[in-house]
C-alpha cells in the first residue's frame, strides 16, 4: 500500500470513528503490541448514556476512567492520587470522585453517569465533587498521542476531533473469564456489537498529516 492509499485509509477510519463519536457510539480503541497490548473502550463524556455506561461496566473491567485536560483536572482542583506515580506507564490518576448530588452509592451506572456529567460541565466547580468515589479520572498530556501514546490520550483526541468537550470515558475490554480482550477477541466483540475499531498508530498518523482529518 502506498503512502497516498495508506493516509487516505487512515482518514476513513478516522471518519467512520468520528461520526461514531459524536452520535456517542463507543469506539474500540488499540494500543500498541508493545505497551499494553489492550483494547479500550471509548465514548465522549458529553455523549455517554446511562445504557453505554452500562456497556462499559458489563463488557469491561469495571474501572470506568473520565480523561480529562490538565487545565479541567487543575480547575476541579482533583491532585494525582499520588505523589510519585511509579506506574508502569505513567499512567495519570488523580483522586477519585463522585458527584455530590443526585447519586445514591455511587455504584450504579446511572450514578457514575451523573458524576461525570457534573465533573464535565462547562461550570462545574471543586465542591460539585466528592473524593473519593467511584470514578477514576486521568490527566491526558498536554502534548496529546504524539507526546504519549496512551488510551487517556486517545480519548481526549477523539472527542476534540469530533469536535466536543476535550473529555472522554474508557474502561479495558475484558473476556467473560476475566482475561483481557486482545487480537481476535477484539475484533469479534467490535463487529457483534457493530463498533469501529481504531489504533493509537491510527490517531498519531491522522493526527501528524498534513491533510485535515475532518
Amino acid at each position: 500500500m502506498s503512502q497516498t492509499q495508506s493516509t487516505a485509509y487512515c482518514h476513513r477510519r478516522m471518519r467512520a470513528a468520528l461520526d461514531a463519536v459524536r452520535n456517542g457510539i463507543p469506539v474500540v480503541l488499540m494500543d500498541d503490541g508493545d505497551r499494553e497490548n489492550e483494547a479500550d473502550l471509548i465514548v465522549a463524556a458529553e455523549r455517554l448514556t446511562e445504557q453505554t455506561m452500562a456497556q462499559l461496566i458489563r463488557d469491561g473491567s469495571g474501572i470506568v476512567c473520565l480523561c480529562m485536560t490538565d487545565e479541567d483536572l487543575r480547575r476541579l482542583r482533583l491532585p494525582p492520587m499520588v505523589e510519585k506515580n511509579e506506574s508502569a506507564h505513567g499512567t495519570a490518576f488523580t483522586v477519585t470522585i463522585e458527584a455530590r448530588h443526585g447519586v445514591t452509592t455511587g455504584v450504579s451506572a446511572s450514578d457514575r453517569l451523573t458524576t461525570i456529567q457534573a465533573a464535565i460541565h462547562p461550570d462545574a466547580r471543586p465542591e460539585d465533587l466528592v473524593r473519593p468515589g467511584h470514578v477514576f479520572p486521568l490527566r491526558a498530556h498536554p502534548g496529546g498521542v504524539l507526546a504519549r501514546r496512551g488510551h487517556t490520550e486517545g480519548a481526549v483526541c477523539l472527542s476534540r476531533l469530533a469536535g466536543l468537550r476535550p473529555a472522554g470515558v474508557l474502561c479495558e475490554l475484558m473476556n467473560p473469564d476475566g482475561t483481557m480482550m486482545r487480537g481476535a477477541q477484539v475484533a469479534a466483540y467490535a463487529d457483534a456489537h457493530g463498533l469501529p475499531v481504531l489504533t493509537i498508530d491510527d490517531l498519531v498518523a491522522c493526527t501528524s498529516a498534513p491533510v485535515p482529518v475532518c
